[in-house]
């Protein structure tokens, strides 16, 4: 039989996408990059132009990671291929495993050497896509999981590409043999302490014993899973469209509460990985569903996971940076012109000139400006509205969830509060509108 490994295997799967400035070759110097390197080399001579740069990363977590190097540069010497080399800390986290900590390290330096639509090809298979199925099976993975992995993603500025999927780890064994091809063993792959490498070397053979076509069957039942996702997804956010308020990036949570359950959980879902989060447990996703969706309103509900956390304000459910408030006690000097970065990852405030109501620039030239956070009682007139407001009241009527409260800056000169960071100027600093004065301008996205 035809081994379907072949560079004009690889020009078809190519032709199915769009085409890019530049391919990637993820290379980690085993039997399968090695075997997509060398495919992409033979396409060369039926499309010379193919932009190719191959890429290795470094992990340094064994031994033999320099003699890992030095073989992925020979053998990208010897089929003229460009290759990079990344370095990366992979060493694991608290409480995260070895396997988790260094796909994550590798695929955010890949994720960096990518331009605006290159594309990476890796060269997982149809035998990986089968181990992957019965690993988010065990781990009780929902639809989205169990699609395992798709062809072909958004990745970065670019897009994640696996040619392979298709066919087996024998199939690649025999093209490298073919074609003499070396490649270097990760000893790390024996053991059977992790859990791909004891369902590869312990489980799969006695599947593939009993049920011959298990690997095709597994990837099958992957595919389906993937186009039953799709549908879910195509499901998701017709409902996502109708329960939203986009001006708010925010769910309502009356219309949320009239779908059935399953529903919910559904469009909870995209919501939030549409937002790029890791989704939460299916614990915590029916705490969101329940616990802050049917709260009492005069509660204040919220529920953590990773470095985000789902809070409800005003019958709507945000999406939020898990951080931690600022020290009320904080305080600092401005000198008005340079940009100030503000604690803990509160973004930066910038003082411009512009024509328009402002601050007035006499007294912010000559006056002591410092900053500071809410510590309660604060209150300020507002040009037109008469008389003195509290912070407090002024907070409320403009729907600043409160949770945002204690982390809005409050700028003084000469121990008066004269500016609510961009919303608000008191009017006893308040410039002339008809002249130019100076705007103040919270850039949130700052790291402080």
């Amino acid at each position: 039989m035809r081994n379907p490994v072949s560079s004009a295997s690889l020009a078809a799967f190519l032709n199915r996408h769009p085409s890019s400035p530049r391919y990637w070759v993820a290379l980690s110097g085993g039997l399968d990059s090695t075997v997509l390197l060398h495919l992409c080399h033979a396409l060369r001579s039926t499309q010379p132009d193919l932009p190719l740069t191959a890429a290795h990363i470094h992990h340094g977590l064994q031994h033999h990671a320099d003699d890992w190097v030095a073989s992925c540069a020979e053998a990208c010497r010897a089929l003229d291929i460009p290759l990079t080399i990344c370095h990366v800390d992979a060493r694991p986290k608290r409480g995260e495993s070895p396997e988790a900590a260094a796909r994550d390290a590798r695929y955010t330096a890949l994720s960096g050497l990518l331009g605006t639509g290159d594309t990476l090809l890796t060269a997982q298979h149809r035998d990986d896509q089968a181990e992957t199925l019965l690993l988010q099976l065990l781990r009780g993975a929902g639809v989205a999981g169990l699609a395992a992995m798709p062809e072909r993603a958004a990745f970065g500025p670019g897009f994640l590409a696996r040619p392979l999927l298709q066919v087996g780890r024998a199939e690649l064994t025999a093209y490298a043999e073919e074609h003499q091809l070396r490649w270097v063993e990760d000893p790390s792959n024996s053991d059977i302490r992790f859990a791909r490498n004891y369902l590869r070397r312990e489980i799969m053979p006695m599947l593939r014993a009993r049920w011959p076509g298990a690997d095709q069957a597994l990837a099958r039942s992957s595919a389906h899973c993937a186009e039953t996702k799709d549908l879910l997804d195509e499901l998701a956010a017709e409902l996502l469209h109708r329960i939203a308020d986009d001006s708010r990036d925010t769910l309502v949570v009356a219309r949320l509460a009239e779908l059935a359950p399953a529903q919910q959980r559904l469009v909870l879902r995209h919501w939030l990985s549409a937002r790029g989060c890791t989704l939460p447990s299916t614990v915590l996703l029916e705490r969101i569903r329940t616990e802050v969706c049917r709260a009492g309103r005069d509660r204040q509900p919220v529920v953590a996971w990773s470095d985000v956390e789902v809070r409800r304000f005003r019958g709507q459910l945000h999406l939020c940076q898990a951080t931690p408030n600022p020290d009320p006690s904080w305080e600092t000097e401005w000198d008005g012109r340079s940009p100030l970065l503000l604690p803990p990852n509160n973004g930066r405030l910038l003082a411009e000139r512009w024509l328009g109501p402002g601050l007035d620039p006499a007294q912010w030239h000559e006056g002591r400006i410092t900053v500071r956070y809410r510590r309660g009682g604060e209150s300020l007139r507002l040009p037109d509205r008469g008389g003195s407001r509290e912070l407090k009241k002024l907070l409320n009527e403009a729907g600043v969830p409160y949770w945002e409260r204690n982390r809005i800056p409050l700028i003084y000169i000469d121990a008066a509060l004269a500016a609510v960071a961009d919303r608000w100027v008191d009017e006893t600093f308040a410039g002339n509108p008809a002249t130019e004065s100076i705007r103040i301008r919270w850039d949130r996205s700052a790291s402080g």
